[in-house]
């Protein structure tokens, strides 16, 4: 592709996804590092995926000088823009002159059929009693109306049957085509429109829910409508994850075994595991998704952080895959956050805390009411309440405990080691403020 006669130095279009997920978290996540922080890329590959995510957020870019040279960083407000712009990562796809040729040829003269959440699966056709539907096309005939197409223009590139008949087989998986099979002859016709959706959903669907992108791509079919929401913590780099979670929903859908590759930021090599997925957990307070699943190699539950997933492939059928379904089940109401084994690698940890107010401040105990994921609040009497819980891992509570430092007047764990830890760090946060043992309330 050229511009002027000058050659251009990279495409915008994408077709390795992971390394624009890896250069956007670096970005943003990270920031501000210049082009030698990029340790074990080559410069020039560097500059390419600088520059290509730069003409997709060119707005959002901010680049410093510093000491270490040039460093850039991507900045979002997210008060001020309501639809989530890491989504136009992915409306950049590489395709050839002949996909795109043969794409809107097939569109044009295939009929039209049901539409297709009318059918029972993608590319199955199943038209409702009072739905007419035109007949479809068989390969040939296909093959026949793409050729006289092409005549129109000279010189234009050819389709064998082969070709088109994988393109129709890659959209009956899509849900673009139809399929009927009519004794042994097979015929085709496009899936009718969709059901037209609130605009308002469909913002709303594309900004809070995993593989948003979804909603994001319909909104863009739809006529321009400013969206009424706002959100004071949005979190957007999950776009980035939306091929992994779309990935893991379709084999939970089939209850199917994945291989699963993941790979830490500061680890240079990545590992694969065989996995059931079970259920996907986004937290409310960061954002971060983790995919919980029954992990073949440790024979447990396990969680993985889905933005430390490089590629999730769906296997065979798991025949088990109810069994494990149930088991996870049975845990869950324990787990807190998401570790499913105890810090001291006992079955379950007790952890309870009596959390004082003052008058007028009842939107404390309101918080403890509100906030608890697990366990059960018990109002003393009209300034003191009692936490009380059994999970899975109490060290993951310790976080959201630490918010309630100066009210807390009693506080237990069944793991020993765990409650001397956390009486010791409100120790040392006394002795840096100097304040004597027992003045904030603790005990």
């Amino acid at each position: 592709m050229s511009r002027q006669g000058e050659e251009m130095p990279y495409s915008e279009l994408v077709k390795n996804f992971n390394k624009i997920r890896e250069y956007m978290r670096d970005f943003y996540v990270y920031g501000f590092k210049s082009r030698d922080g990029f340790s074990g890329r080559s410069t020039r590959t560097y500059d390419d995926e600088r520059r290509r995510i730069e003409s997709w957020l060119s707005d959002y870019m901010q680049f410093q000088m510093t000491s270490d040279g040039k460093v850039v960083s991507i900045s979002i407000d997210s008060r001020r823009r309501g639809h989530n712009p890491f989504y136009k990562a992915w409306k950049t796809k590489s395709f050839t002159d002949g996909d795109i040729t043969l794409h809107f040829i097939l569109m044009d003269i295939l009929p039209e059929g049901g539409r297709e959440e009318e059918a029972d699966s993608p590319g199955t056709d199943q038209v409702p009693a009072g739905h007419e539907a035109a007949e479809g096309l068989t390969i040939g005939e296909i093959v026949d109306r793409v050729d006289d197409v092409l005549l129109e223009f000279p010189g234009a590139r050819t389709f064998d049957e082969s070709t088109i008949r994988k393109k129709l087989k890659e959209y009956c998986q899509e849900g673009i085509v139809l399929s009927e099979k009519c004794g042994r002859t097979v015929r085709y016709r496009r899936a009718g429109s969709p059901v037209p959706i609130d605009a308002q959903a469909l913002h709303f669907f594309s900004e809070v829910a995993p593989c948003g992108v979804i909603g994001a791509y319909c909104a863009d079919k739809q006529e321009e409508e400013k969206s009424l929401f706002t959100f004071k913590h949005h979190y957007i780099t999950s776009a980035m994850d939306s091929e992994i979670l779309c990935e893991i929903f379709l084999a939970m859908r089939k209850k199917n075994f994945m291989t699963v590759e993941t790979v830490l930021p500061k680890e240079k090599r990545s590992r694969k595991g065989i996995f059931v997925p079970l259920q996907v957990r986004v937290s409310a307070q960061s954002g971060r998704q983790h995919l919980m699943a029954y992990s073949y190699e440790s024979r447990r539950i396990v969680p993985l952080r889905i933005d430390h997933i490089v590629s999730a492939c769906a296997g065979r059928v798991c025949a088990e895959y109810d069994q494990y379904r149930k088991a996870y089940e049975k845990i869950a109401p324990t787990v807190w956050g998401v570790s499913t084994h105890s810090w001291s690698g006992k079955r379950m940890e007790h952890v309870e805390f009596t959390v004082r107010f003052g008058p007028g401040e009842e939107y404390i105990y309101g918080r403890l009411l509100r906030e608890k994921r697990v366990g059960s609040v018990e109002l003393l009497d009209p300034e003191h309440a009692r936490f009380r819980a059994d999970v899975c891992d109490a060290s993951e509570l310790v976080p959201w405990m630490r918010t309630f430092i100066g009210r807390l007047s009693e506080v237990h764990f069944s793991n020993p080691v765990l409650e001397e830890k956390f009486k010791s760090d409100i120790g040392q946060m006394y002795a840096m403020y100097g304040i004597r043992s027992g003045e904030g309330g603790e005990s």
